[in-house]
């Protein structure tokens, strides 16, 4: 008796597969209100459904329909406490996928001429790490020092020395890139990011260098950051 098999996946049905799953997001991504959402949770942080729809200056009804397509599409993910429910970006990959997206968007019409606003292009959050000129500029630093290797997939042993006498901690059990080079969609140069550009975020606001501007991804410079940013990493400030 022949026994029953499998279905066979042929290299057609998955490529057809894949196209159905870039169709879902693309068609996740099609809708301004739903764009609006997703720049919102880009500074890294939950928000609730209520939240989100002051960002989008949208019905808290509509709200609800928009967060359970980015839900299927896996661009967000909820997070239940008690009983609020809050919404994130479902990881650092899709961060990266929509500072892509802005960055084609937004591509200047002459050369040399940026559209990105000005509070934006200084220093932003990129999800988790920082971005915008001060973050171009401290990446340079380091490359012109040998603190990251010459792709940026790591840090060097003197460039892990140096973050780690500053005070930045990394998180070993961490299952991101442990160290890569973000090309930011502003300045269209390198970043740091990975888990040490996230570790040298955190490291920079607890030192309060830098500080956030609540409900936007605006990063400021403090007086004492402007000092230990031009000593430490001679950026001008």
């Amino acid at each position: 008796m022949a026994s029953r098999s499998s279905p066979i996946i042929t290299n057609e049905t998955a490529e057809q597969g894949l196209q159905q799953a870039m169709s879902a997001v693309a068609a996740a991504l099609a809708d301004p209100s739903r764009v609006s959402i997703l720049c919102a949770l880009m500074d890294g942080r939950a928000w609730t459904a209520t939240e989100l729809s002051g960002v989008a200056d949208i019905a808290a009804s509509t709200t609800s329909g928009h967060l359970g397509k980015l839900l299927d599409a896996r661009l967000v993910t909820c997070l239940s406490q008690g009983r609020h429910r809050y919404f994130r970006l479902a990881g650092s990959d899709i961060a990266h996928l929509l500072e892509t997206l802005m960055g084609v968007s937004m591509q200047p019409q002459r050369a040399l001429v940026s559209a990105t606003p000005l509070h934006l292009r200084h220093a932003r959050t990129c999800y988790d790490h920082l971005a915008g000129e001060l973050a171009v500029e401290i990446y340079s630093f380091m490359q012109e020092n040998e603190w990251v290797v010459a792709d940026g997939s790591a840090l060097t042993p003197l460039g892990r020395r140096q973050l780690e006498n500053i005070g930045m901690q990394r998180n070993l059990r961490s299952k991101r890139k442990p160290c890569c080079a973000c090309l930011d969609w502003s300045e269209r140069r390198m970043h740091l990011g990975g888990a040490a550009g996230a570790a040298l975020l955190s490291l920079l606001i607890d030192k309060q260098w830098l500080s956030r501007t609540a409900g936007y991804r605006e990063i400021n410079v403090t007086p004492a950051g402007k000092k230990a940013l031009q000593r430490l990493f001679c950026v001008q400030l």
